[in-house]
């Protein structure tokens, strides 16, 4: 049975609407064209998620977040996606916008690089940045 789980890793976070939020997120999966396979959301801290940075893409940069992809079938979504929650907090003072905001908008951008969208080259994060635009205006909760 498909679904989406969420973790925390070296941290306490509790998300708000958690079962309106796996709605939203497959809602997106299922607009896009695919199903959804198993999800999970991990919550770390910016240590937590800087040693995976290292481990895993040999980057020594603090980062938001990190997307890896488990699919194994065409067409279904699979995979773990780990988000530092201390970075949501200082992004959200930085842009001047609510946690639960900037913590959404990294949600959905997870679920979009696992769909196939990227970020690296400013067409590409321009079409990513619209997507996210389009996907939280399409929540149907305000936590």
């Amino acid at each position: 049975m498909p679904s989406i789980s969420f973790f925390e890793e070296d941290i306490s976070y509790n998300l708000k609407d958690k079962n309106k939020v796996k709605q939203w997120i497959k809602d997106t999966i299922v607009a896009e064209g695919f199903k959804l396979g198993d999800l999970s959301y991990i919550f770390c801290s910016d240590a937590y998620l800087l040693k995976i940075n290292q481990q895993y893409l040999n980057h020594d940069t603090y980062t938001d977040i990190i997307t890896f992809d488990n699919s194994e079938t065409d067409g279904v979504i699979t995979g773990d996606i780990f988000i530092s929650i201390d970075r949501i907090r200082e992004n959200a003072a930085q842009f001047n916008q609510p946690v639960a905001d900037e913590l959404h908008r990294v949600i959905i951008h997870g679920a979009l690089h696992l769909l196939g969208y990227k970020d690296k080259a400013p067409a590409a994060k321009k079409k990513m940045t619209q997507k996210e635009d389009c996907y939280l205006a399409k929540r149907v909760f305000y936590t």
